[in-house]
C-alpha cells in the first residue's frame, strides 16, 4: 500500500523547480474523515496490539518534518499515524486512487500518488510542498517491508528529501507489526507493537553527509537511529 520514493529519477529536479514559498499551513490540521477513523482505529489497536507509542513530543510542533520509518508491514501508516495530533502523508501506488472508496479515502488521509513509470518526480514535489504546508511526510527507507523484524539495507532515494525539505528529520521504529501482519498475511493477528518517535537528526550532519559521495555514510547514520528507535519501541 504506502511507499517509499527511493526509486526516483531525479536527474529533472533542481532547487528552481521546487516551490519554495509555502501555501496557508494546512498540514498541522486534521480533517474530519482522518479524526473520525483515529479514533475507533486507536481503540482497535489498543485491544488487538496492546498498542503503545511514546516520543511524539520529538515531533517538531511548528514545522512540518520528515519521518524516515522502520518498514514491518501494511499496518505501519496506521501504526505511525494513530497517535499524532497533525495528519501524516504516505505514498501510495498511483492506480489505487483509481479504484471506488479506496481512492476517495486516500486523497482524503492526504496520501500522496507515486507513478513509478514516470520516475516519482511529481510525487517528490508534491512531498517538498506537503512539507512546507507543515505535514508530516513519511517514507520508508528500506523500499520494502521486512521478513523478519530487523531493519534491512536503506536505498538512498530518500536522501534527496532530506537534502532538499529543509524541515526536522525524525527517524521512527515500530517493533511488533511484522508479527501482527507478516508478509504475505492475509488475516491481521493479535500481537504487541509498539512504536517510538526518536529524536530528530542532527542538522548540521545531515547536511554534511547528504553531500555527494557521502550517501554510504548517510545511510549508516540513519539506519543506526533507526535501530536504536527499534530498541527502544522493543522496551515499552
Amino acid at each position: 500500500m504506502a511507499h517509499d520514493i527511493s526509486q526516483l529519477d531525479q536527474s529533472d529536479l533542481t532547487d528552481e523547480k521546487i516551490e519554495k514559498k509555502p501555501d496557508q499551513q494546512i498540514g498541522f490540521r486534521r480533517n474530519f474523515l482522518w479524526r473520525s477513523m483515529q479514533i475507533p482505529l486507536q481503540l482497535l489497536c489498543v485491544l488487538w496490539f496492546r498498542y503503545r507509542a511514546k516520543g511524539m513530543e520529538h515531533i517538531p510542533s511548528d514545522t512540518g518534518a520528515l519521518l524516515l520509518i522502520s518498514h514491518q508491514s501494511y499496518l505501519d501508516p496506521v501504526l505511525v499515524g494513530l497517535p499524532l495530533s497533525r495528519p501524516v502523508s504516505f505514498l501510495a501506488r498511483e492506480n489505487l486512487f483509481h479504484v471506488p472508496i479506496v481512492g476517495w479515502i486516500l486523497k482524503n488521509c492526504f496520501v500522496m500518488p507515486i507513478n513509478r513509470e514516470a520516475g516519482g518526480i511529481e510525487s517528490f514535489r508534491l512531498s517538498i510542498k506537503r512539507m512546507k504546508q507543515g505535514f508530516l511526510v513519511a517514507v520508508f527507507p528500506e523500499g520494502t517491508r521486512s521478513t523478519d523484524g530487523e531493519i534491512g539495507t536503506l536505498k538512498p532515494g530518500f536522501i534527496a528529501l532530506a537534502r532538499r525539505a529543509g524541515v526536522p528529520i525524525v527517524p521512527v521504529g515500530i517493533v511488533g507489526a511484522n508479527r501482527a501482519m507478516p508478509r504475505g498475511a492475509i488475516f491481521i493477528r493479535p500481537a504487541k507493537v509498539r512504536v517510538y518517535f526518536g529524536e530528530p537528526l542532527d542538522l548540521e550532519r545531515v547536511l554534511e553527509l547528504s553531500k555527494k559521495n557521502q550517501e554510504n555514510d548517510f545511510l549508516d547514520y540513519v539506519h543506526a537511529h533507526l535501530q536504536e528507535c527499534n530498541e527502544i519501541a522493543a522496551t515499552l
